[in-house]
């Protein structure tokens, strides 16, 4: 038989599109409009009037929809429904993206022939000379001091897999825009259209000194472990791969949180199950280790078991893991994994996959959890730009635990009483995520 199950939609519609109207000019038009679409499950955001004629007016109406189908269903239900004619349709996330999202620009005027002498030819030569005498000014004297190269080569992109470099960049280009918004920093996304991990790890290798940091992005695993070991060996400068080390960073401030919403602040003596040890999964596991939690891992892969059991943690099933933790979390990309009957009265859970976790909050609580969240909060655009910040205002060679620990427990700090962590656009997270592991990296 067909599936006559409707296709799995998010939480809340979240594809946001512009829909140009004109409607006649009487009364309940609008509303009549407005009614269709919020009972077909569509959010109604702005309206503007346009114009206003005789017999009709223009609106725009923004609507937030769950996808392309959705939209056309809508679309199909205003034609067939109303006396309301769509004259236009825009995608606001196309329309936010066209001519990119960065430039790069001068910090200094160029004005008259003497500016010329001064920062290009001839003067510029006795710059170039001073960094060869001693390659250390050229953190005063270049951009390089703050400036991070984004890397990836597009082989596991968001949810969308291997999509290639190429169709990667957008995604490359907005963390360069959340560094210059969040910290000042100058980012610039290289895309590498390579696969081979040794290839790779040389591409970046023989462009890192235009950068004072290394940002890895959406590389698949099992390459992302070797290719950021690899990388750190090799450069002088941080690398970190935000996939595993961001998000790990950001989780770890989710659990602080947790424990504290729970009356348990400052008690690392709990066991923390990771359900799902990828490399956001395994860097989270290791991370919580290194901040002085017992682990346990799940995972159907011997090689990712194995990973884990050498950094110090457990391996077990699902269920033995479940009934033994203390905060349970889940980064598996699998609806439902979690089932009600796993849950353990007075546990923390925290099923992060987006758009739907492996079990709902509701649920979780109404099992016996004693606080429970979803994935929707746990943003790595709060840890990454302050992260990076920090090693490079005090020229650290590395991206430590003790710095991301640090970071978290900043992050943690400024969470309101009912959520995990803050908003990455709270006035404070990111000059004191800064200030804290700019503390860590001196100690």
């Amino acid at each position: 038989m067909p599936d006559s199950h409707p296709p799995l939609r998010s939480a809340l519609p979240e594809y946001d599109v512009v829909l140009t109207v004109r409607n006649p000019q009487r009364p309940g038009m609008i509303g009549r409009l407005l009614g269709l679409v919020g009972d077909l499950g569509a959010l109604v955001g702005d309206i503007e009037t346009r114009y206003i004629g005789r017999d009709h007016f223009l609106r725009d109406v923004t609507l937030s929809v769950f996808d392309e189908s959705h939209l056309a269903e809508v679309l199909a239900a205003i034609r067939e429904q109303t006396d309301t004619e769509v004259l236009d349709v825009k995608d606001l996330v196309f329309e936010r993206h066209v001519g990119g999202k960065i430039r790069v620009v001068s910090t200094t005027e160029v004005e008259r022939l003497e500016d010329l002498r001064y920062i290009y030819t001839p003067g510029v030569a006795r710059v170039c000379r001073a960094i060869e005498a001693d390659p250390g000014r050229a953190r005063e004297f270049t951009a390089v001091g703050h400036t991070v190269g984004i890397f990836t080569n597009g082989t596991r992109v968001l949810g969308l897999g291997n999509i290639g470099a190429l169709a990667s960049l957008p995604v490359m280009e907005g963390k360069a825009v959340l560094y210059d918004r969040f910290v000042g920093l100058s980012a610039v996304p290289i895309v590498i259209d390579e696969e081979d991990p040794e290839a790779f790890v040389e591409t970046v290798v023989r462009v890192a000194p235009s950068f004072g940091g290394i940002h890895l992005e959406d590389i698949q695993t099992p390459d992302c472990f070797w290719i950021e070991e690899e990388l750190i060996r090799r450069l002088p400068q941080p690398v970190m791969h935000d996939d595993q080390h961001g998000t790990a960073t950001v989780l770890l401030a989710a659990v602080l949180s947790a424990l504290r919403h729970t009356g348990r602040e400052g008690d690392r003596d709990l066991t923390c199950a990771q359900v799902g040890l990828g490399a956001a999964g395994l860097a989270i596991a290791t991370l919580l280790l290194e901040a002085g939690f017992r682990v346990i891992g799940v995972d159907p892969g011997e090689d990712a078991r194995q990973r884990l059991e050498a950094r110090g943690g457990r391996t077990a099933s699902l269920e033995d893991a479940a009934a033994e933790a203390d905060v349970l979390i889940a980064t598996t990309g699998v609806v439902g994994l979690i089932t009600p009957a796993l849950i353990r009265p007075g546990q923390i859970v925290l099923a992060l996959s987006n758009p739907n976790p492996e079990i709902t909050p509701e649920a979780a609580l109404a099992a016996g959890a004693a606080f429970s969240a979803d994935g929707r909060s746990v943003n790595n655009a709060l840890a990454f730009p302050g992260l990076f910040k920090a090693a490079l205002d005090v020229g650290a060679p590395a991206i430590t635990s003790r710095m991301k620990i640090a970071a978290a427990e900043a992050i943690s700090a400024l969470a309101p009483a009912d959520e995990l962590v803050p908003s990455p656009f709270h006035p404070d997270v990111h000059t004191r995520v800064v200030e804290a592991v700019t503390r860590a990296a001196s100690v």
